[in-house]
C-alpha cells in the first residue's frame, strides 16, 4: 500500500472543494500526476489488483477530506474568500517552474507549442467572465434532476484530472456546486451517490484519453496543460481586498502557497533522484 497517498489525497480533496483550483495541478505538485492517470486507467482493466494499493489510500484521503472539510471550506470561502484563493493561487504559480523543468520546455518546445500555451491559456482565462448559473440547492433527488446531477459530476471529474481546470468551477458554472457541497456537509447520500457515479465515469474516460495523449503527443499535451494552469490563474484571482489587514493577509497567503509548492517540488525531485 502507498500510505503516503493518504496525505496526498488530503491535499487533492481540499483543492477539489475550491472553485478554480484543480486537483490535477495539486497532483502535479505532489509528483504523482502520471502515476494517478495510469492507476485510474489500469484499475478498470484486468490488471486492477496492481493499482489498488496506489488508489485506495488516495481515495480514503480524498473521501475523508471531502466529508470532513466541506463545512470548513464553505466557511473559509464565505468569510476569508480572498485569502483562501490567494493561498491556492500561490500553489498554482509555484507549480509552473516545476512542470516546465520536468518537460524541459527550452529544449523540447517549438513555436507551435508556445502558441498552443497562449491560446489555451487565453481560452481558459476567458471563463472568468462567464456568468455562473444558479439553480438553487437541490436536496431531494427526483427523476428530473438525477440525470443533470450525474452529467454534472461527469463533467466535473473530467475537469479534475486536467491541471488548471477546476472540477468545482465546472460545477459552479453548471449551477450544482452548492448542491454538491451541501450534500457533502449534510451527508445527503442519494445526491452524493448520483454525483459520485458521474464522477467515477468521468475519471475512467478522461484518464484513458489523457494517458493516450501523453503517450502519443507528449509535448503538445504538456503545452495544453501549461496553458490551462496559466489560464486558471486568471480564473481564481479574486482581486486584492482594499482593507489593509486583509491585503497583508492575502499577500501572506500567496507567499505561503508559493513556499508550499516549492517545498513539495523540491521533495519530489529529491525522491525521484533517490
Amino acid at each position: 500500500m502507498h500510505w503516503k497517498n493518504l496525505y496526498r489525497g488530503f491535499f487533492i480533496g481540499i483543492s477539489d472543494l475550491i472553485p478554480g483550483v484543480s486537483g490535477g495541478t495539486i497532483a502535479f505538485i505532489l509528483g504523482i500526476y502520471e502515476d494517478l492517470l495510469n492507476a485510474i486507467s489500469g484499475f478498470f482493466s484486468r490488471e486492477w489488483r496492481k493499482h489498488i494499493g496506489f488508489l485506495l489510500p488516495l481515495a480514503i484521503g480524498m473521501g475523508g477530506t471531502l466529508l470532513i472539510f466541506a463545512k470548513l471550506i464553505d466557511y473559509l470561502l464565505k468569510n476569508y474568500n480572498a485569502q483562501t484563493q490567494f493561498f491556492f493561487l500561490g500553489l498554482i504559480i509555484g507549480v509552473i517552474p516545476f512542470i516546465t523543468k520536468e518537460v524541459n520546455v527550452k529544449q523540447n518546445f517549438k513555436f507551435g507549442h508556445y502558441l498552443l500555451v497562449i491560446l489555451v491559456g487565453a481560452a481558459l482565462a476567458s471563463l472568468a467572465f462567464v456568468n455562473q448559473q444558479d439553480y438553487g440547492i437541490i436536496t431531494k433527488l427526483t427523476s428530473s434532476n438525477a440525470l443533470g446531477l450525474f452529467l454534472a459530476g461527469w463533467a466535473g471529474s473530467m475537469a479534475m484530472l486536467l491541471p488548471g481546470v477546476s472540477g468545482s468551477f465546472v460545477l459552479l458554472i453548471l449551477g450544482v456546486y452548492h448542491t454538491a457541497i451541501g450534500a457533502l456537509a449534510d451527508l445527503n447520500i442519494p445526491i452524493i451517490a448520483v454525483i459520485g457515479s458521474g464522477v467515477i465515469v468521468g475519471f475512467i474516460v478522461s484518464s484513458k484519453v489523457i494517458r493516450f495523449l501523453l503517450a502519443r503527443f507528449k509535448y503538445g499535451t504538456f503545452s495544453v496543460i501549461i496553458g490551462l494552469i496559466i489560464g486558471s490563474i486568471f480564473v481564481i484571482y479574486p482581486g486584492f481586498p482594499g482593507d489593509g489587514t486583509f491585503f497583508v493577509m492575502s499577500l501572506l497567503a500567496l507567499f505561503t502557497g508559493l513556499v508550499v509548492a516549492s517545498l513539495f517540488s523540491s521533495f519530489n525531485n529529491k525522491t525521484a533522484s533517490e
